[in-house]
């Protein structure tokens, strides 16, 4: 059984999600990290996620894009800053092109209001042998990450982690 909870930082109102699940720690992190399992899970429910770069390793980068079922696409570009396994990912993401640009949220036909490149820090903190609690920091305003659809997401991108793990 799952338990999600969000405990939003009055000073930054930051995203804050906290989920915990019923497999190992080492296990969660990997299908974090692994190239072949990331993007079978990785985007909200009805979308899929491509590719186009994908280097997990500190320094490394990626470039990708979230397809949407009303075929929309959603590229974003970012760099991998720190990952401690099996505790920690941290990278920066931002909004592209296809060819791997940085563009501003209103350049991408999004909110104007979402930055235009936030850090994410995901934990992975062991509770017992096969528990984990799952920590995600995105600095980025949660009112706006609701309002934009990032914030649900996360919790659907969670929820097909878990469906991939138990698979």
């Amino acid at each position: 059984m799952q338990s999600t909870s969000n405990a939003a930082s009055p000073a930054t109102n930051d995203v804050f999600i906290s989920r915990t699940v019923n497999f190992p720690r080492e296990l969660v992190f990997r299908i974090w990290t692994d190239p072949e399992h990331l993007p079978k899970w990785f985007a909200p429910n009805d979308c899929s996620i491509h590719f186009e770069k994908l280097d997990i390793r500190p320094g490394g980068h990626f470039h990708s894009c979230i397809h949407t079922p009303d075929g929309k696409d959603c590229w974003c570009v970012g760099e991998y800053l720190d990952i401690n396994s099996p505790e920690k990912i941290v990278y920066n993401i931002a909004l592209a092109d296809e060819n791997g640009i940085r563009r501003t949220s209103a350049q991408a036909g999004m909110d104007p209001e979402w930055p235009d490149e936030t850090l994410v820090t995901v934990s992975f903190h062991a509770l017992a042998a096969n528990k984990t609690e799952i920590t995600i920091h995105q600095a980025a305003p949660e009112n706006i990450a609701r309002r934009t659809g990032a914030y649900p997401s996360w919790l659907q991108m969670l929820d097909r982690m878990e469906a991939a793990l138990g698979a």
